[in-house]
């Protein structure tokens, strides 16, 4: 895939999953008081209108662009040194973008972002990556992949970007929150380090 697919890729991840927690966000507020869980929140907090939804998509998705867009196009750094395809595009380096945020607390969106880049090589072209450099140099892909010269190669970006949203719409809805899933692995790593 071509760098402006890894970026459109990413950018509408971005805007799928502030809309997916925006949704969430506003679903789950009435829910829970509808259900007699919590009081009625206070205005600032409820989405009421239009413009509170609107408000909320926009914190949300600018949550999400910068470590998304950030971490599709970290994997090509390996253009610069390195092999191409092998050194930054492997699941070691994304193993320690998972790792990195609950021990240093920042970057939490960065591996969707290195996860999707990968996907969209994987797929969405003819070579493949080494998923398992350094201890193999053997390339995977799928036989549907496009040239990334291809006039294809935007519509296989869309459809793969729609496919990433489902998966991470069900990861969210019925995993585990992906707003809170930092938060979650934090408390693990710390509650093992500590026993």
């Amino acid at each position: 895939m071509n760098k402006d697919g890894h970026v459109l890729n990413a950018a509408l991840l971005a805007i799928g999953l502030g809309l997916i927690l925006t949704v969430d966000i506003a679903i789950s507020a009435e829910r829970l008081f509808t259900a007699g869980v919590t009081a009625k929140p206070s205005p600032s907090d409820e989405i009421q209108t239009s413009i509170d939804f609107a408000a909320q998509l926009g914190r949300s998705v600018l949550a999400f662009s910068l470590p998304i867009i950030l971490g599709a196009l970290f994997p090509d750094v390996d253009t610069a040194f390195g092999r191409h395809r092998k050194t930054l595009h492997n699941l070691p380096v994304l193993l320690l973008f998972i790792l990195f945020p609950p021990v240093f607390g920042n970057l939490q969106f960065v591996w969707i972002g290195v996860a999707t880049h990968y996907l969209l090589d994987v797929v969405g072209s003819k070579r493949g990556i080494a998923l398992f450099y350094p201890l193999s140099a053997s390339e995977y892909d799928l036989p549907i992949g496009v040239a990334t010269s291809s006039r294809w190669t935007t519509s296989v970006t869309l459809i793969v970007t729609a496919g990433e949203l489902a998966v991470l719409f069900i990861i969210h809805t019925y995993i585990i929150a992906l707003d809170t899933a930092p938060m979650v692995v934090n408390e693990a790593v710390v509650s093992v380090l500590m026993s």
